[in-house]
Parts: structure tokens; C-alpha cells; sequence
């Protein structure tokens, strides 16, 4: 991850890279997606996930519940804003997400 991954993206920017992730919705600050999986699933998933990010220095707020796991990404250290490295990592997500058998939930 370089410096520019972690420069806040502009409004445009944002919906070009919104368009270039589907099934990743804006709340508020941040981008989310659902997925539905196993519990145990779940858990094994967000452990694929943290070792990815641990390797790129960027990491979601997750939120397991049973039958499903939801993703928050945004850049907390340029102050909750929206950067590529959200987006970086929302395109990692869904590889994991694939390869663990996760169904996306429509938003």
C-alpha cells in the first residue's frame, strides 16, 4: 500500500470506485457489504481477512451474527473518509468471501 492509496477520494471518485465494486453500498463514512455464511464459516473467513490485512496495513470493522458477517470499511487514520485503500480492500474481501463459500446479501 503506498501513501495515495490513503488520500481522501472526492465525491466523483468515490461513486467511480463505488461503480467499480459491486454489491458495496456508501453509509454514511464508510462502505459495506453482507454476506451470508455459516457461523463457523464466518469465523474462519474473518481470520482469512485479518491475515490480509494485517499484510496491507488496512482493516474492517466486522460484525458477526449468526448466519451472517458484515464488512465497514473506511480509512480511520485520514479521519473516517473514503480512500483506495477501502476500496483495495473491499475487492480483497470479496476474493475471501468467494473462496469461503459466502453468499452476498442484497442491500
Amino acid at each position: 500500500m503506498t501513501v495515495s492509496d490513503k488520500v481522501p477520494l472526492g465525491e466523483e471518485e468515490i461513486e467511480v470506485a463505488l461503480c467499480a465494486a459491486p454489491g458495496w453500498n456508501r453509509v454514511g463514512k464508510e462502505i459495506t457489504r453482507a454476506y451470508s455464511i455459516r457461523y463457523h464459516g464466518g469465523i474462519a473467513m474473518i481470520v482469512h481477512v485479518a491475515d490480509i490485512e494485517r499484510l496491507i496495513g488496512h482493516h474492517a470493522d466486522i460484525d458477526l451474527r449468526w448466519g451472517s458477517i458484515r464488512f465497514g470499511i473506511t480509512t480511520h487514520d485520514v479521519g473516517y473518509k473514503l480512500t483506495g485503500a477501502d476500496f483495495d480492500l473491499a475487492r480483497r474481501i470479496d476474493a475471501i468471501a468467494a473462496a469461503h463459500g459466502a453468499t452476498p446479501v442484497d442491500n
